[in-house]
């Protein structure tokens, strides 16, 4: 599993846009229709308006972070620890592929995924763990890393679809996804699914805008191409 090639068909994958009306079909043109309003220093806002105020100031406070430390994963990673995320290095991080996870950042995991990667990281037999990267030793591909740092900074502000179970539903539905098991999601699961496709999609857009910005135009799509962690 290459996460970088993966970053590119979330860009490009015509899935998603189907996996997207798909869920707008099921949830109704009433449902959408009645989205809670509300006043603001004078201002009618609604719940969207507010999330990408929220979604700007957050992508703002990451930038002036990633600029402080240079966009060096290491002094990112001391700056993670920092926070309360732990940091494990092991010999082949990849090894975390065959529970369909990927090297970097690890949401909280519950049951056999959590036991695997308690083993992994020399942490014994847990049913449960907390937030976590896991990264082979050595040189981090740059822009790999914040991608992953995107998304732990999401997650460590409560943004909505950066979470456990978004994430599982992300996975198990958005290139496999057909109207029957569209049709069988609770309606909060709907949200949670749009939730995460929409916060992914930021994570890729911001990663692609940086590395546009830092390395031109012209070579940045290259870089995304690369392997992720050169590590």
């Amino acid at each position: 599993m290459n996460i970088i090639k993966d970053i590119i068909y979330y860009i490009f994958s015509l899935q998603e846009n189907l996996l997207k009306a798909k869920l707008n079909k099921t949830l109704g043109a009433k449902n959408l229709s009645k989205r809670k309003k509300f006043f603001q220093n004078g201002c009618t806002l609604t719940l969207d308006s507010l999330a990408e105020d929220e979604k700007n100031k957050m992508e703002e406070e990451l930038y002036n972070l990633l600029k402080q430390t240079n966009y060096e994963p290491k002094k990112l990673l001391e700056y993670i620890k920092s926070q309360g995320t732990s940091v494990y290095y092991i010999k082949d991080a990849k090894q975390i592929y065959s529970i369909g996870e990927n090297e970097g950042f690890i949401y909280p995991q519950k049951g056999g995924k959590a036991l695997y990667i308690s083993l992994l990281t020399g942490n014994g037999f847990k049913l449960k763990t907390n937030e976590m990267f896991v990264l082979s030793k050595g040189e981090i591909n740059k822009f790999y890393f914040i991608y992953h740092f995107y998304n732990w900074y999401a997650f460590k502000h409560g943004v909505f679809g950066v979470d456990s179970d978004s994430i599982v539903l992300l996975n198990r539905y958005l290139f496999n996804a057909s109207d029957e098991d569209i049709n069988k999601l609770q309606l909060s699961d709907i949200y949670k699914l749009k939730d995460a496709i929409k916060q992914d999609k930021a994570s890729i857009e911001f990663v692609f805008k940086l590395c546009r910005d830092l390395e031109g135009a012209k070579s940045a799509l290259n870089k995304i191409k690369d392997n992720g962690a050169s590590i």
